[in-house]
């Protein structure tokens, strides 16, 4: 039996569908602790199981071998394009540029109002550690390249139109609340993958950009964005 995407497709498509089942299972589980778990520690599996694809898969990544590392001056742009991108998304969250409401609300403090730091760390090293590796793999080397063409490990980076941007950055959206928050993320990634053709610097990019959002969520109780 043929499967309908290759091996090099799964490993960047099968992170990202674990990463969103458990999402989706966190939405629906009762905050109270009803199902026996509260639905906060299931984002600690999520790093486990996420973190345990990755690690399988990693042989697969050719893209983040070390040789593909970013030089200073992509490093540096990764680092600016990561702290724009936080400053435009916690300033675009008006009304109108929102699409719902985010079913899987974060908010790791208990009952006394007192912060829960092992339920904060978990959740910072997912989004500014794991998130970006998994996220970059699936949106920037799968799913921008295989718009472009099927047969996307051929395809070369600065050589994807931008048809397969928009398109990939269409459904990037899709998994977002802030929907033109996302867009502008979207684009910046891409463009950074497009511009360097390494996967490193837009990951570097969305780590700075997750890393800066979690520690001003933290500072300032804006759980809304987490």
């Amino acid at each position: 039996m043929t499967l309908p995407f290759s091996r090099a497709a799964l490993a960047r498509i099968l992170p990202f569908a674990a990463f969103m089942a458990l999402l989706a299972l966190r939405g629906v589980m009762p905050a109270d602790g009803s199902w026996g778990i509260d639905p906060k520690w299931v984002y600690g599996v999520t790093v486990l199981v996420v973190g345990a694809l990755l690690v399988w898969f990693w042989r697969d990544y050719g893209e983040l071998s070390g040789q593909l590392l970013p030089d200073f001056k992509e490093f540096a742009l990764a680092v600016v394009v990561g702290v724009v991108v936080f400053a435009l998304w916690i300033n675009l969250n008006a009304p109108w540029m929102r699409l719902g409401e985010a079913s899987a609300t974060f908010i790791p403090v208990d009952a006394s109002g007192q912060l829960q730091w092992p339920l904060l760390i978990v959740r910072w090293v997912g989004a500014a550690l794991l998130v970006p590796v998994m996220e970059e793999l699936f949106w920037r080397s799968f799913l921008m390249r295989w718009v472009e063409n099927p047969q996307f490990e051929a395809v070369v980076p600065q050589r994807v139109g931008l048809k397969a941007v928009v398109l990939s950055t269409f459904v990037f959206v899709l998994a977002h609340t802030l929907w033109l928050a996302a867009i502008v993320a979207g684009l910046a990634y891409a463009w950074l993958y497009v511009r360097t053709g390494k996967l490193w610097v837009p990951i570097v990019a969305h780590a700075v950009t997750n890393g800066v959002l979690g520690v001003w969520v933290v500072m300032t109780g804006n759980w809304a964005f987490w």
